[in-house]
């Protein structure tokens, strides 16, 4: 199985940058895609980003895309998501997570990911 810690989060202004990480151990080579959820008080959890882990490539949702940008290394066994221009709707408790490769559900789908991070809060005041 996967171990995922996330790691980076805290209190930010409006328009500032923050870049969140996730430190990966365990059967990474069984993993396909590598995201990235958040969950804002009141409300259900939501995806943000994915990354397959080996290729490389990323996929965004559209309230943050042209503002986060995801990234892996693999050396390292470390994910990260850098979020730029900060507003309050990104406030929330962020959490990476991994699937197990084979599934018939999409990889902006929370259902899709097996093993999951504790989470890590991000407050962004305005």
């Amino acid at each position: 199985q996967v171990q995922l810690v996330e790691s980076g989060g805290g209190l930010v202004q409006a328009g500032d940058s923050l870049t969140l990480s996730c430190a990966v151990s365990g059967r990474t080579f069984n993993s396909y895609f590598m995201g990235w959820f958040r969950q804002a008080p009141g409300k259900e959890r939501e995806f943000v980003a994915a990354i397959r882990w080996s290729a490389g490539r990323s996929e965004y949702a559209d309230s943050v895309k042209g503002r986060f940008t995801i990234s892996r290394d693999n050396a390292k066994n470390m994910m990260y998501l850098q979020m730029n221009s900060l507003n309050s709707e990104d406030t929330g408790v962020y959490y990476c997570a991994a699937d197990r490769g084979v599934s018939t559900s999409y990889y902006y789908q929370e259902r899709r990911y097996i093993d999951w991070g504790q989470g890590t809060q991000v407050t962004v005041s305005s």
